[in-house]
C-alpha cells in the first residue's frame, strides 16, 4: 500500500528540507552486478515493462 505525504498524514519535512533519517545512510557502495545473467536480465524486462506501463498511464491521463 501506498502512502502519501505531507499534511494528510501527518508526515512533513524538517526546515533544512532533508530527511532526518538520510543524514545516517553511510555512502553508497558500488555493487558488481553481472549483466550477463539470466536473473538480471530477466529483472531488467520486468523494469522496463513497468515503466512503460507507467509512462503509457502518465501519458493517457495527460490526454
Amino acid at each position: 500500500m501506498r502512502q502519501g505525504s505531507g499534511a494528510a498524514t501527518g508526515n512533513s519535512k524538517p526546515l533544512g528540507g532533508q530527511d532526518a533519517s538520510k543524514k545516517d545512510v553511510p555512502p553508497e557502495e558500488d555493487f558488481d552486478i553481472d549483466m550477463g545473467a539470466p536473473e538480471t536480465e530477466k529483472a531488467a524486462v520486468a523494469i522496463q515493462s513497468q515503466f512503460r506501463k507507467y509512462q503509457k498511464k502518465k501519458h493517457d491521463v495527460k490526454s
